[in-house]
C-alpha cells in the first residue's frame, strides 16, 4: 500500500509553498498564534499555530472594540500556515524543539515541567518572536470535568449544514451569533462547585475560528478552557476530515491525559453527539460521570441535518443507560435542575 499523501493534500501543499515563498520575499515573517493547553503536574499539552504575517502587522479595523466585533467571519480564514517551521516550546524547567506540521500546527506534550496546579504559561518561540500560551494544570485530586460541544450546544450556528455553515462562518458578523440560554450559567455554577475542575470545548469547527470563539465565550460569560478544534481542507488520506473521528480522538486523548477525571459530556442531538458519548461511555465507563444533551427544536433539526426528526444511529438502540446516566433539555435552564440533582446522587 502506498504511503504517499492524498492528491488533494499534495496539491494544497504545492499551492501553499508557492504562496509562502512569495510572502516571505515580500517581508512576511513567522508568527505564533497560541492556544490554551492543559495537563497535570506530571505533563502538559501545548497547542499553537505558526503562520506568516507582515513584519509590521496592524489590525484591519483599528482599536475600537465595536468595529472589531463587527468583522466578517471570512477574514479568519485568510492565513498562510508556516509548514515545517522550527519551534521551541518551554514550560517551567522543560523545553523541546519541534517542527510544525503541514498546517502550521504545534501539538506537543512535555514532562517534568514543575508547574503547580492552576493556570500557568508555556513559552513558544519561533525566530525572534516569543509568545505565552495559557496552560491549565489540573491537580490529580480533581475528579470532575466538563467536555462541551460548541455548535448548537453553547451557540447557534447550525454548522452541519454546508450552506448555513458557510453563511455563518464567512458572512455573518460576530455579534450576529447567539448564545444558547442558560448554558454559561450552568457551566460556571458547576465549576464553582468543583474548584480546579477543567472544561474542555471540543468541536469539529476549524482552528481558524478560534479567535472568534474565545471572544464569543468571554463576551457571553462562558468559563475559560482549552478548545480542541480541527482543520479544514484535504488530509493525507482524503478530501475531508471526519468530524466524528475528531471527537472520538479528542475524548481518547482526554482520558489518557487526565486519567483521574470523570467527565460530564455535554452536546446536542442535531448530529452524532449522543452516539459518540455513549460509545465512549461503553468503552471507558470509569471516565464518564453523566451525559447531558441539548434537544434542538424542530426548525433546528431541519437546519442541522435536513429532517424534522432527531438523528438516530443504530448504536442508540443498544444503549444501556446504567453505563452513564443521561439528561436532556432544550437549553441550559431546562438541563440545570435534573442535571444538578443527578450529579448530587452520583
Amino acid at each position: 500500500m502506498s504511503t504517499r499523501p492524498f492528491i488533494g493534500a499534495r496539491a494544497e501543499d504545492g499551492v501553499r509553498k508557492v504562496i509562502n515563498g512569495r510572502l516571505r520575499k515580500s517581508g512576511w515573517v513567522e508568527s505564533v498564534i497560541p492556544y490554551t493547553g492543559y495537563g497535570t503536574t506530571d505533563h502538559v499539552r501545548v497547542l499553537a499555530r505558526v503562520v506568516l504575517r507582515p513584519a509590521a502587522a496592524t489590525t484591519p479595523f483599528g482599536s475600537a472594540a465595536e468595529e472589531f466585533l463587527s468583522q466578517r467571519g471570512w477574514r479568519n480564514f485568510f492565513t498562510a500556515p508556516a509548514q515545517r517551521a522550527q519551534v521551541t516550546v518551554t514550560v517551567g524547567g522543560s523545553s523541546v524543539q519541534v517542527r510544525t506540521d503541514r498546517g502550521g500546527y504545534v501539538d506537543v506534550r512535555l514532562q517534568n515541567h514543575d508547574l503547580e496546579a492552576g493556570w500557568g504559561e508555556a513559552t513558544i518561540t519561533v525566530g525572534e518572536e516569543s509568545v505565552s500560551a495559557a496552560v491549565q494544570v489540573v491537580d490529580e485530586s480533581v475528579d470532575f470535568g466538563i467536555v462541551s460541544d460548541i455548535d448548537d450546544t453553547i451557540l447557534t450556528t447550525f454548522l452541519p449544514r454546508l450552506f448555513l455553515a458557510a453563511w455563518n462562518t464567512f458572512v455573518v458578523t460576530e455579534e450576529g451569533r447567539r448564545a444558547v440560554p442558560g448554558m454559561a450559567e450552568l457551566y460556571r455554577r458547576m465549576l464553582d462547585e468543583n474548584p480546579g475542575s477543567p472544561i474542555i470545548y471540543v468541536s469539529t469547527g476549524a482552528w481558524n475560528t478560534h479567535p472568534f470563539l474565545t471572544r464569543f465565550m468571554a463576551r457571553n460569560g462562558y468559563p475559560a478552557g482549552p478548545l480542541l478544534l480541527t482543520d479544514w481542507g484535504p488530509t493525507n488520506t482524503g478530501w475531508f476530515r471526519s468530524g466524528p473521528e475528531h471527537k472520538r480522538r479528542a475524548l481518547r486523548e482526554l482520558a489518557r491525559d487526565l486519567p483521574h477525571v470523570r467527565w460530564l459530556l455535554v452536546g446536542d442531538d442535531g448530529q452524532h453527539d449522543p452516539s459518540l458519548y455513549r460509545e465512549f461511555a461503553e468503552l471507558q465507563p470509569d471516565k464518564v460521570r453523566a451525559i447531558a444533551i441539548r434537544q434542538l427544536t424542530m426548525a433546528e433539526q431541519v437546519l442541522a441535518h435536513g429532517t424534522a426528526t432527531v438523528l438516530e444511529d443504530d448504536d442508540d438502540l443498544a444503549w444501556h443507560p446504567d453505563l452513564a446516566p443521561e439528561v436532556r433539555g432544550k437549553d441550559g435552564d431546562e438541563l440545570a435542575g435534573p442535571l444538578e440533582a443527578l450529579l448530587e446522587e452520583l
